[in-house]
C-alpha cells in the first residue's frame, strides 16, 4: 500500500537520510523511533534500495519487524534469517526448520523477492552458503522443459533432500513411476512433477494432508535442504588429514571420533553434525551480507552488543568444553564468525543505526546525527467510545489518519459507527487519494499504531485482528485417523472379521486360469494360510490389543471358537452401544438450560485477553457457544495442543455461563494445576463481577466449609477444584456447565461419575492428547469434537534432541539456558535417588539455585517450590513427572529427560509442552543411557516424537500411541476382556454398525457377508504402486468404498498420485461398487466364468416372489432362477472371446442385473 512509503518520505529526517546516502555518508544515526517506525522507516528505505538488512538483537524483534514490514506492504517483501541450531556433537535427531527458514530466505534474496531481510545477531554471525553455490544447487524446472528423471533424484539427495513413500514436511522428496513429488523449503506447499519419457507434462501444487492435486504451476524452484554442501569423499580426505595434524594432549581421543566420521562419510552417510566440518569446508566463509546487500540498519545497538558478547563468550565456553572431551579440536572451532572482522566488512555499506533514545555507550562515530519527532500509540483494544474519542482528536488537528481493524465483515459496520459518530471516514484503496481530516479503513493489524505530528499522519491498529492468510483449517472426517493405523508391515498381527486373529504374511500374487489377482497371506495357529482376495480388505485390519504382540494367542482357522468370541463381543457391544446411546438420546431429550446470548460484557471480558486468538481458537469458542445456546445439553471433546490456548476458550464458556446466572464447575486432576487456574481466573475475572473459589486440599478446613456454604447459596459463581468437586458434601445452587480439564488423567469411572451427578449439564472435557477411548467416541459421533491444531503466534518449535546421556552437553544446554536468564526443568523419575542427582548437578554448576520435588512432598511444602520457580527464586527444578500436568512457568525453556525411554507417549509430549511457551526459542533433551538397547516400542516412542517435532501434533500423537501402547483398559472393566478378545479395530468397527443401527441411520446389515469372485485381472501392478504399505492402504480404501461418488474420488486421487489407473485397478474399484449392490440386495456370492455369471442369494431375504417372473421376462431365457438349495440366478450371455471386452462385458451384466433386482424388494 502506497501509503506508509509516501507519508515516511515526506519527513525532513527522511529525505536528509537519502541524501546521506547518496552522498555516501555512512554511519547515520536515526533516533526517535520505536518498533512500530522502525518498519515504517524500512518500508520506505526499500523501495529505492533493495534490498536491506536489518539486524536486531533477539529473533523475536526481527519476526515482529518482518509481520509489520509485510502488512504495510500487503505483500511478502520481508524474509526473516533466523539462527540456526550450531550441533558440534552427535545426535540422533535434530528439527531442521530453521535451516530451512534460512535457505527460503536466501533464495528470496537472489530471486528479488525479498527486499528487508531480518536477522538476529547470531544469525548474522553464522556462515552460510555462498550465493554460487546455491545458484549451482538450485535446480530450476519448467513446464515443457526437459529434465532427467535419474538425475534429478542424484541431485536432490546430493542437496539434503530426504527419500520417502510420500511427502508431508519441507525437504522431502518420492518417486512413483514417472511422477516426483518434492517439497521445496521455500515453498508453502509440495508440487507434483509428471514425466512423460524426458520432459516435464504437467507441475501441479497439492496437499500434503490429502495428497490431491491443488493449482498448476509454470515453474518450480528448487534450493538446496541443507546450508553445508560438500563432497563425502573430500570431506572425509580433508578430516583424516587434520587427525594426523593434531598434537595435542587429548589429541588421540579427538583423532577417534574425527576418523569415525570420516568412515560414515565414505560409507556415503553424513553426519547431523556436519556444521562441525564447516571450517574445512570453505576457505572463506560466505555470509548473509554477500548476498547484494547495500544498506544495513542496526536496531537498538546497545542491546545487540550486549547480546553478541553473551553469544560468543558461551561458544567460547562450549568450545571450551568440547575440546576437553575430544569431541572438537583445533581448527574446528570457528564456526561463528569474529564480529570485528563482520563489522569491517560491514563498513563498506551504508549503515542506519535506529533507536529510541540516542545513547552514549556505542562507540560508533557517526557522521550525521537525525532525529524524528514520532508517537507510538498504544494498540486499539476493541472499545467504540475511547476509539471515537481518538479519531476526533486528530479529525479535528487535520491529521489523515489510517485505521487498521477488523476483519472484512465487520469492516462496514465499524464504518456507519464512525459516521454516526460524525467522522469522516472511508474504506482504503490501494488507489486512494490520502486527504487530511479522513480516517481511512482497513483489516490487518501491526503490533502498534503511530502519528507524527510534523506530516499530521497517524495510524491506529487493533491489537488483536488475526491475521488474514493463515493456515488453512483442517477438516477432520471422523474415523478417518483411524485408518491411518494401517501402517501394516509383514509379521504384524491382523484380525479377519470372519477367522480371527492372525500374523500377515505379506502381498502374494496368484494366477488362476490365466487371471491374475493379488491376495494377501494371513497365517493362522498351526501355520495354516489363509489367502484374503484384495476386495475384502476391509475385512482385515490391524490388532492393537491392550498387550505385547508375543502373548496373543493366534486363531485357529475354521474353528467354531472364533465366532463364538465375536458373538460375545457382538452382544457386549450392542449393550454398550445400548448404553452410550441411551445416554446420548437423554442427552439429546433432556431439557438443559439454553445460554443467553453474548451481552457487552462477554465482548468487554473476550476484549481484555491480551494475545491474539487463532483462528481455530475463534472457530472453537464459535462451536461451543453455539452449543450453550441451545437447549440440548452440551457434551464437546476440545483437543487442542499443550499451550495453544484451551484454557483461554473454557474461560470464555464460563463467562458466559455466569452471565446467564448460573454457576461454571472446572475440574483438574491435580492441586497444583488447581491452584493455577484459579490464579489465571483471578486474573482474567478482576474486572468483573465475577466469585471464583477454589476447593482443594491447599485449602484449609474452615475455609472450606465457607466455600461449601457459598456454592449451596449460589454466591460463589466459578468453581475450581479437583475431585473434591464431586465428593457428596458438595450441593450446587444452579449448576450450568462443567468443564474437565486435562481428562486424560481422570479414569473411565470418574469422568461417567461427573456425567451422571451433572446430567443435564453442559460438558466440556479439555486435552491435548485424549486418551483413545475419548478420541473414538468422538469420531464414531457420539460426542462433539472440536480442535485447536495452530500455534499462537510468537510460539516457535521446541528444538528436540534424542541422545545418549552426556554430562558435558547437560551442563552446557544448562549454562545456556541460564545465561540467558532462563529456567531449566530436569527430570528424573526415581524418587529414591533425587536428591543425589540434585547436588550432582549442584558440583558442576555451584551458583544455580537447585530445587527437588516430587510427588511425596506435602501440599504446603510443593506450593512453596511452585512459587519460589514462578518468582524466579530459583532456576533449576529437579522433579519427578509431577509437572506434567498444566503448570504453566513461561520462564522455563530447557528440558531435560533423563531414561526418556522408559515413559510414555502423551507422556512424553505434555512433557515436552511445559517449554517453549514464550517467544523463545527452546530445548527439550530427551536421553537415554549410554550403549543400552532401546527396547523396541521405546525406540517408537522416541522416533515418534522426533518426526513430530512441529507444533500441534498432539492429536497425531494420541493416535500413535493408540497404536504403540495398545488400546489399553479403557472402556471400563467390562469392555476391557471384549476389546482384547477382537482387537481395537474390529472393536470399534462393530461398536459404531451398533450404534448406527440404533441410531437407525444404517439398515440392520443382517449378518451375512456377500463374496465376488470373477475371472476378472482385478489388483493394483506391483509397477503401479511400489511401496507394500502404500499398496495395502489403497487396497483397504478401495475394499471399503460405499457408492459411485466414492467410486469416482478414489480414481481422481490414483491418477492424481500415481499416474494413469490401469484397466486391472479400475476393474478392482468396479468389483468392490458391486459388492457393496450386491449385499444391499441380499446376495451372499456372486461367481463370475467368461459366459456365465451366478448370484446365490441370502435364503432369508425379504423377496416378494410374485415379483420374480418380471424380472425373468426382461432377460427372455438368459436368466433362470432356482431354487434347489440356495437360492440363485444363472445369467448365461455370448462369450466375446477377446480378455479385456470380456472382463468389461460381465463387470457391466453384473451391475446391470443388481440393479434391475431392486424391483424384488419394492412393495
Amino acid at each position: 500500500m502506497q501509503f506508509f512509503a509516501a507519508t515516511f518520505e515526506q519527513l525532513t529526517a527522511y529525505r536528509e537520510l537519502v541524501r546521506s546516502q547518496q552522498e555516501g555518508v555512512t554511519p547515520v544515526s536515526f533516533t526517535g523511533v520505536s518498533q512500530i517506525h522502525k518498519a515504517h522507516l524500512l518500508t520506505a528505505l526499500c523501495r529505492e534500495n533493495a534490498p536491506v538488512l536489518v539486524v536486531t538483537a533477539e529473533e523475536a524483534e526481527a519476526r515482529r519487524l518482518c509481520d509489520d514490514i509485510n502488512a504495510m506492504l500487503d505483500e511478502t517483501a520481508a524474509w526473516m534469517f533466523p539462527a540456526k541450531e550450531v550441533v558440534l556433537t552427535p545426535v540422533e535427531g535434530i528439527t531442521t526448520a530453521y535451516e530451512h527458514a534460512r535457505i527460503a530466505a536466501l533464495t528470496a534474496l537472489r530471486t528479488g523477492q525479498c527486499r528487508v531481510v531480518a536477522a538476529s545477531i547470531e544469525a548474522l554471525l553464522q556462515p552460510t552458503l555462498s550465493p554460487e553455490q546455491l545458484d549451482d544447487s538450485t535446480i530450476l524446472l519448467r513446464r515443457d522443459g526437459t529434465a532427467d528423471l535419474g538425475e534429478l533424484i542424484r541431485r536432490l539427495s546430493a542437496c539434503g533432500y530426504v527419500r520417502g513413500e510420500s511427502v508431508s514436511g519441507q525437504g522431502q522428496f518420492s518417486v512413483r513411476g514417472d511422477i516426483l513429488d518434492v517439497f521445496p523449503v521455500q515453498l508453502n506447499a509440495p508440487v507434483r512433477i509428471e514425466f512423460w519419457d524426458d520432459t516435464i507434462d504437467t507441475m501441479v501444487h497439492f496437499d500434503p494432508e490429502t495428497q490431491r492435486r491443488t493449482d498448476a504451476v509454470d515453474e518450480v524452484r528448487i534450493p538446496p535442504a541443507r546450508e553445508t554442501l560438500c563432497d563425502p569423499a573430500a570431506l572425509a580426505e580433508k578430516i583424516r588429514k587434520l587427525g594426523k595434524s593434531l598434537r595435542s594432549r587429548r589429541a588421540d581421543l579427538a583423532r577417534e571420533k574425527l576418523y569415525a566420521d570420516a568412515d560414515q562419510l565414505d560409507a556415503g552417510m553424513l553426519p547431523v553434525h556436519l556444521d562441525k566440518y564447516a571450517p574445512l569446508l570453505r576457505e572463506k566463509p560466505s555470509m548473509l551480507y554477500d548476498f547484494g546487500i547495500g544498506t544495513v540498519c542496526w536496531s537498538e545497538y546497545g542491546a545487540i552488543v550486549e547480546s553478541q558478547r553473551g553469544l560468543m563468550a558461551q561458544y567460547q565456553e562450549d568450545c571450551k568444553l568440547l575440546l576437553e572431551e575430544g569431541s572438537l579440536c583445533r581448527g574446528l572451532e570457528g564456526y561463528y564468525q569474529n564480529p570485528t572482522e563482520v563489522a569491517v566488512q560491514l563498513d563498506k555499506r551504508f549503515q542506519v543505526y535506529l533507536s529510541n533514545f540516542l545513547q552514549g555507550g556505542e562507540h560508533v562515530e557517526f557522521q550525521k546525527l537525525l532525529s524524528v519527532q514520532a508517537v507510538q500509540n498504544a494498540p486499539w483494544g476493541g472499545e467504540l467510545r475511547q476509539l471515537t474519542e481518538d479519531l476526533k482528536a486528530y479529525c479535528e488537528q487535520g491529521y489523515c489518519t489510517m485505521l487498521y481493524a477488523g476483519s472484512e465483515k465487520t469492516l462496514p459496520i465499524l464504518q456507519q459507527d464512525l459516521r454516526e459518530s460524525g467522522i469522516c471516514c472511508e474504506l482504503a484503496k490501494p488507489d486512494s487519494i490520502w486527504k487530511d481530516g479522513t480516517v481511512y479503513l482497513r483489516t490487518g493489524s501491526l503490533s502498534g499504531g503511530f502519528a507524527y505530528p510534523e506530516i499530521k499522519t497517524a495510524l491506529i491498529s487493533q491489537a488483536r485482528t488475526l491475521r488474514s492468510g493463515t493456515r488453512r483449517r483442517k477438516t477432520h472426517h471422523r474415523g478417518e485417523e483411524i485408518r491411518t493405523l494401517a501402517d501394516i508391515t509383514p509379521g504384524d498381527l491382523v484380525v479377519h472379521a470372519l477367522h480371527g486373529i492372525g500374523r500377515f504374511l505379506g502381498i502374494r500374487k496368484l494366477e488362476l486360469e490365466g487371471v491374475t489377482k493379488d491376495y494377501i497371506t494371513i497365517q493362522y495357529a498351526g501355520k495354516e494360510n489363509l489367502y484374503v482376495p484384495v476386495t475384502q480388505l476391509d475385512m482385515v485390519s490391524k490388532y492393537i490389543g491392550p498387550r505385547e504382540d508375543s502373548n496373543v494367542k493366534l486363531s485357529r482357522l475354521s474353528s467354531p471358537e472364533w465366532q463364538k468370541t465375536r458373538n460375545n463381543v457382538r452382544r457386549a457391544v450392542r449393550d454398550m452401544a445400548d448404553e452410550l446411546l441411551a445416554l446420548y438420546v437423554k442427552r439429546e431429550k433432556t431439557k438443559g438450560f439454553a445460554f443467553y446470548p453474548d451481552d457487552q460484557e462477554q465482548r468487554d471480558f473476550e476484549a481484555r485477553f491480551p494475545y491474539v486468538e487463532t483462528e481455530d481458537q475463534m472457530a472453537c469458542i464459535d462451536e461451543i457457544k453455539h452449543d450453550m445456546e441451545r437447549e440440548r445439553p452440551m457434551d464437546r471433546l476440545l483437543c487442542g495442543d499443550v499451550g495453544f490456548g484451551k484454557t483461554e476458550v473454557a474461560l470464555r464458556a464460563a463467562m458466559k455461563c455466569v452471565m446467564s446466572g448460573k454457576q461454571c464447575a472446572i475440574l483438574v486432576p491435580t492441586t497444583v494445576l488447581a491452584m493455577q487456574h484459579y490464579q489465571t481466573a483471578l486474573r482474567r475475572f478482576e474486572h468483573f463481577p465475577v466469585n471464583v473459589v477454589m476447593l482443594s486440599r491447599f485449602v484449609s478446613a474452615k475455609r472450606q466449609k465457607e466455600i461449601l456454604k457459598e456454592i449451596k447459596s449460589g454466591k460463589a459463581d466459578v468453581i475450581i477444584g479437583t475431585h473434591r468437586i464431586v465428593q457428596k458434601d458438595v450441593e450446587f445452587h444452579a449448576l450450568g456447565l462443567a468443564i474437565v480439564d486435562e481428562e486424560q488423567r481422570f479414569g473411565v469411572a470418574h469422568k461417567e461419575k461427573f456425567k451422571q451427578m451433572f446430567a443435564g449439564v453442559d460438558m466440556l472435557t479439555l486435552s491435548a492428547t485424549p486418551i483413545p477411548r475419548t478420541l473414538n467416541m468422538a469420531m464414531s459421533g457420539i460426542r462433539d469434537m472440536s480442535v485447536i491444531s495452530q500455534p499462537p503466534q510468537d510460539r516457535y518449535p521446541v528444538q528436540t534432541y534424542v541422545m545418549e546421556y552426556s554430562e558435558p552437553m547437560l551442563v552446557q544446554a544448562i549454562q545456556r539456558e541460564l545465561k540467558r536468564g532462563g529456567q531449566v526443568y530436569y527430570i528424573h523419575n526415581r524418587i529414591d535417588t533425587i536428591e543425589f542427582t540434585a547436588s550432582k548437578l549442584q558440583k558442576y554448576l555451584p551458583d544455580a539455585r537447585i530445587l527437588v520435588a516430587h510427588g511425596r512432598m506435602g501440599e504446603a511444602e510443593m506450593s512453596e517450590i511452585w512459587r519460589k520457580l514462578v518468582e524466579h527464586e530459583a532456576d533449576i527444578l529437579v522433579c519427578t513427572t509431577i509437572i506434567e500436568t498444566g503448570v504453566d512457568v513461561p520462564n522455563v525453556n530447557t528440558l531435560i529427560i533423563e531414561n526418556a525411554d522408559c515413559f510414555g507417549l502423551s507422556q512424553l509430549y505434555q512433557l515436552r509442552g511445559r517449554v517453549g511457551r514464550s517467544n523463545r526459542t527452546s530445548y527439550a533433551f530427551l536421553m537415554y543411557k549410554r550403549d543400552k538397547m532401546l527396547k523396541e516400542v521405546a525406540e517408537k516412542r522416541l522416533q515418534a516424537i522426533k518426526e513430530f517435532t512441529d507444533l500441534g501434533s498432539g492429536f497425531k500423537i494420541a493416535m500413535r500411541d493408540l497404536e504403540i501402547r495398545g488400546a489399553g483398559n479403557l472402556l471400563g472393566e467390562r469392555q476391557h476382556g471384549h476389546m482384547e478378545a477382537v482387537g481395537y479395530d474390529l472393536y470399534c468397527k462393530m461398536l459404531n454398525e451398533a450404534v448406527k443401527t440404533l441410531k437407525g441411520t444404517k439398515k440392520l446389515a443382517e449378518d451375512f457377508n456377500t463374496y465376488v469372485d470373477m475371472d476378472v485381472d482385478a489388483f493394483i501392478p506391483p509397477s503401479y504402486i511400489v511401496n507394500e504399505a502404500q499398496k495395502l492402504d489403497i487396497y483397504k480404501r478401495i475394499a471399503s468404498l460405499e457408492n459411485e461418488a466414492e467410486c469416482e474420488d478414489m480414481k481422481a486421487e490414483l491418477l492424481d498420485r500415481f499416474g494413469n489407473v490401469p484397466k486391472s485397478v479400475d476393474n478392482l474399484i468396479r468389483i468392490s461398487l458391486i459388492r457393496v449392490q450386491a449385499h444391499e440386495r441380499y446376495v451372499t456370492e456372486i461367481k463370475g466364468k467368461v459366459g456365465c455369471i451366478t448370484f446365490y442369494m441370502e435364503p432369508y431375504a425379504p423377496v416378494h416372489v410374485e415379483k420374480l417372473p418380471q424380472l425373468l421376462d426382461k432377460y427372455k431365457n438368459t436368466l433362470q432362477f432356482s431354487a434347489k438349495g440356495t437360492p440363485n440366478f444363472v445369467l448365461k450371455y455370448k462369450k466375446y472371446g477377446l480378455v479385456e471386452k470380456e472382463a468389461d462385458l460381465m463387470i457391466s451384466l453384473t451391475q446391470r442385473i443388481l440393479k434391475e433386482m431392486a424391483i424384488l424388494y419394492t412393495e
